[in-house]
């Protein structure tokens, strides 16, 4: 990156972060990054840095695209600072003000090249690495942003905006005792810093302490009532601790003064699942169009040469093109109304259908009358694109549709879910595969575990319980446990081996990430499956598998009530809050010995 940061930011590093785009846009915290590569401050900065070029005719170029930054012409600043460059491609405030200019219209990948030759070639690294920070946090790449930021605090210990937007990062990173320890003497020595309160409950809140975290945000709040961020976030600490109306009237406020586009969009995309976890479906999903805002970080714009499908269309004779969304476990969960649209279109219509690459076996057995193709999402200057690149002829289509935008329609009420036994159709031989496989696992039910998901930032990773917390229920009498769990799961399989002697049993011979149609045939050859909801509990639901899930009191997808609508046969059990599982394992626990017998 420069002489003093080290190794720049790799190409692995960006096809890692273009990897994730695309997976899913989640409702979750607001991080208060602080600082604006083209504030006042920064203007300030940057008109300091163009003082050391020594050309007359580079400086009027720089100070002319410093001008256009200042205005917000960014377009103008991007052209201007490259005229600058052709003239001298060694003046490090030229590609400092590109890269704010590139920033600033969205061309993020490109920003951050820039912002890289700026650190090589300016004295003072430290206020382009707070720019270049800030950018890797947005692009959720925390662990460079850290080390950008604690570059910044290193060079200015006093730094409020070093201070707080390290600590937002190492909260990312799961890093949250590290959080708090750069934030405590930060208040202790600014205490009317509302910012500073608001990043620290978030840090509660991704610990699962929600009763603490709301009294930070309210200290947040008191201090400055206005404060957007701070209230969609304690929003957030009501929902996890069960306070849905509570929630709903904060993020009401929220909204009334967002500062920003994008805050506006996540406010708006998280109104929408409260107004669904309150059972207000109808109207939740009306709201729900707020999530495919190209504001929210991680929505795709979608490419498709057809009109886009909207319900007064109706379904009747047309051939329709429905593309998966979200991330993996709601691909499978939206497909709940695919069988009302095969049936709907009629004789006279068609039914196509884009899912992620590894589902693409089930839907073609579960609808043998659709094209099923895989869909592509792919990152580019900064922007997130889907297509469907295996689609050649276009001719027949007539339309496209997001496959969450079918529930309005479909799905206004929690009564209007069918009681039916399945809506994926795992292969028959294959069941019978796994049947015969388990019989050499363990005597008893053969029980599939599922405890946490592949994505587990420090946000999401609130949503499930600490694997520790699942003793007594593994520890129940009779039962065969089966691994089901995709990812890392050495050292949780060995805990319960070497700490609590219970043996959870990998079936041989599947890969439980990749191999998503096994892994529905598995699911349902077992006894139960029980755990969080993550992609593979989502499958076995869809596949008509007995399922018990674990939830929190305010999940949305529960749609107000006290069991799942998408999956008629399954049990859910309801935490309170996510202060803590014990309550709930300890339910789980007896209904499992229950079974058993």
């Amino acid at each position: 990156m420069s002489r003093n940061l080290g190794s720049g930011i790799s190409a692995a590093a960006l096809a890692t972060a273009q990897e994730a785009a695309g997976q899913g846009v989640l409702p979750g915290l607001r991080a208060s990054q602080l600082g604006d590569s083209a504030s006042a401050d920064s203007i300030a900065r940057l008109n300091r840095e163009a003082t050391a070029i020594q050309d007359p005719a580079t400086i009027k170029l720089l100070n002319k695209a410093i001008i256009a930054v200042q205005r917000g012409e960014y377009v103008l600043a991007e052209k201007t600072a490259l005229k600058a460059l052709k003239k001298n491609e060694r003046a490090g405030p030229a590609w400092h003000v590109l890269a704010v200019a590139r920033e600033k219209t969205g061309d993020f990948a490109s920003s951050m090249h820039c912002y890289e030759a700026a650190l090589k070639l300016l004295p003072d690294e430290s206020a382009v690495a707070g720019d270049l920070g800030r950018l890797a946090f947005r692009m959720e790449m925390p662990e460079i942003a850290a080390k950008l930021f604690m570059h910044c605090l290193n060079a200015n210990p006093a730094s409020l905006e070093a201070t707080n937007n390290l600590a937002c990062a190492l909260r990312d990173l799961n890093q949250e005792s590290a959080a708090i320890d750069i934030l405590k003497p930060a208040i202790q020595t600014n205490p009317t810093q509302p910012v500073l309160w608001n990043t620290l409950g978030t840090v509660m809140c991704s610990l699962g302490e929600g009763r603490t975290a709301v009294t930070f945000f309210d200290e947040a709040l008191r201090l400055a009532p206005l404060f957007g961020k701070g209230l969609h976030n304690r929003a957030f600490a009501r929902l996890d601790l069960g306070d849905v109306e509570g929630a709903l009237a904060d993020c009401d406020a929220g909204i009334l003064v967002a500062d920003s586009a994008e805050d506006l969009a996540a406010m708006s995309f998280a109104r929408s699942t409260i107004l669904l976890a309150l059972g207000r479906v109808t109207e939740g999903w009306a709201a729900y169009s707020a999530r495919l805002s190209t504001e929210l970080a991680g929505v795709p714009n979608y490419q498709f040469p057809v009109k886009r499908w909207t319900p007064d269309q109706g379904f009747a004779g047309k051939h329709i093109l429905v593309v998966a969304e979200q991330g993996l476990g709601d691909e499978v969960m939206f497909a709940n109304t695919l069988p009302d649209v095969a049936e709907a279109v009629g004789p006279d219509g068609g039914l196509s259908i884009l899912v992620e690459r590894r589902l693409v076996p089930l839907f073609e057995r579960s609808y043998p009358e659709a094209n099923v193709a895989v869909h592509r999402t792919v990152s580019y200057q900064g922007h997130i694109y889907r297509d469907a690149p295996f689609i050649e002829d276009w001719s027949g289509i007539d339309c496209w549709v997001p496959m969450g935008s079918l529930l309005e329609t479909l799905r206004p009420s929690v009564e209007a879910f069918p009681q039916r036994e399945r809506f994926l159709t795992p292969d028959p031989e294959r069941v019978a595969h796994w049947k015969k496989v388990l019989e050499d696992a363990p005597p008893g039910p053969k029980v599939g575990l599922l405890w946490k998901s592949l994505k587990l930032n420090a946000e999401r990773a609130r949503l499930f319980s600490p694997f520790e917390l699942w003793e007594p229920v593994l520890k129940t009498p009779g039962v065969s446990f089966i691994n089901l769990q995709y990812g890392d799961c050495d050292e949780e399989i060995a805990y319960a081996r070497e700490q609590l002697g219970v043996e959870i049993w990998t079936p041989p011979g599947i890969d439980l990430k990749q191999d998503l149609d096994d892994v529905a045939a598995l699911s349902c050859a077992l006894d139960l499956v029980i755990g969080f909801s993550n992609a593979t509990i989502n499958l076995a639901g869809a596949c008509g598998a007995p399922i018990w899930m674990l939830t929190g009191a305010a999940s949305w997808t529960r749609l107000g009530s006290d069991h799942s609508p998408w999956y008629p046969q399954c049990r859910c059990f309801i935490a309170p809050d996510y202060d803590d599982w014990r309550p709930i394992m300890a339910d789980v626990a007896g209904a499992l010995a229950d079974f058993a017998k």
